[in-house]
């Protein structure tokens, strides 16, 4: 009942609380509607007591469906909960198990090349591939064929040579700091041809070569050739052109060939290195491959590429989980994406050799 008095309203008081079974949902709607007189849905005024027979029945009726809505929503996060455990532990290995290692490639890592190859070299087995049968250009990774062919002449090394005109890109119209008149040693073209990709240092290498240019590009072909590299093609030395094409499985087996090279290897794994010019003037190179510089690989070979036609691309011999293991990387995004990618693969074989080593203990 609600105290009343004769003239003077008095102000409602809501009735003492006491326990329920129902939903607290329900609760607060009830004890509310019945104590300021106002339900908090419809807005609409409630008789205290509920002497509106129509009122209360209005109000029971919408009680009851928040106290349905309530429940439902209370039990659902353990509904899913349950759901959730119970599909996992399908999932979850039995104890002493061995743990199961996953056989296929990186494909949720997110590899923005559009071909690559994962080789362990030193087992010959192949680890992941996507489209490593494509046949893109490769721009400057040519520049490895180049270095091969002229230490396979054994043309003196400390021979001088001197940047032509002939040596001035043509093609892309890339700039050199490598200015017309230049001299050099054989061996310092090679190594910038190798650590900075040095285009002027590639072309007066192919130029100077013994029967000249149009013999080296015939003799690049046919080591291409003798190495199983049937789907590769080159028509200059440098890598400007889009018609020097190659396959990641193709530069795979370039890689492993030029790994056999003392001189490539030393060459394409320098930081950086400084050239003096007969004018005195000491120059400044850097290698090409931003995971050189960092230091943080055990890389045993690199050679980094782009033209437009080719985007970025990367070849690397490199140690990785104690194993020697060959990326080719061709047509990546850029130079930020390429270097994200050849970081998930190496994550990639790392984890995958953790999980055999625990499977075999």
């Amino acid at each position: 009942m609600v105290a009343k008095s004769i003239g003077v309203p008095t102000r409602l008081r809501a009735p003492p609380r006491r326990r329920s079974l129902k939903p607290r949902g329900f609760f607060l709607f009830y004890s509310s509607c019945e104590a300021n007189s106002r339900c908090i849905l419809c807005k609409k005024s409630v008789r205290t007591g509920y002497d509106n027979v129509q009122n209360r029945t209005a109000v029971k009726i919408i009680s009851i469906a928040v106290a349905v809505c309530c429940t439902l929503s209370f039990a659902a996060p353990a509904l899913s909960a349950t759901h959730r455990v119970k599909h996992h532990s399908r999932h979850v290995q039995k104890a002493g198990a061995p743990a199961r290692v996953p056989t296929a490639g990186p494909e949720g890592l997110g590899l923005t090349a559009s071909s690559v190859l994962v080789l362990d070299q030193q087992e010959g087995r192949l680890l992941y591939q996507k489209n490593s049968e494509a046949v893109y250009p490769i721009a400057s990774i040519t520049k490895l064929m180049t270095a091969m062919v002229t230490l396979d002449y054994q043309t003196p090394l400390e021979e001088k040579l001197m940047v032509d005109e002939a040596d001035v890109d043509a093609i892309k119209h890339t700039g050199s700091r490598l200015s017309v008149g230049t001299v050099l040693t054989r061996y310092e073209l090679l190594h910038l041809a190798l650590m900075s990709s040095e285009n002027r240092a590639a072309a007066a290498l192919s130029r100077s070569s013994p029967g000249g240019r149009e013999a080296f590009i015939a003799t690049m072909n046919h080591k291409a050739a003798e190495l199983g590299m049937s789907n590769t093609h080159f028509v200059e030395g440098i890598g400007l052109s889009r018609q020097n094409v190659s396959t990641a499985a193709d530069l795979a087996k370039m890689v492993q060939a030029a790994y056999a090279y003392p001189l490539i290897r030393e060459f394409t794994t320098q930081a950086a290195h400084y050239v003096t010019l007969d004018s005195g003037h000491t120059l400044e190179y850097r290698n090409s491959n931003a995971l050189v510089r960092a230091g943080q690989w055990q890389i045993g070979l690199s050679k980094t590429g782009y033209i437009a036609e080719a985007g970025r691309c990367l070849v690397m011999q490199a140690e990785i989980a104690a194993k020697p293991v060959v990326i080719v990387l061709l047509h990546a995004w850029d130079s930020k994406a390429r270097a994200a990618d050849a970081l998930r693969i190496k994550k990639w074989v790392e984890t995958r050799a953790a999980l055999h080593m625990a499977q075999s203990m």
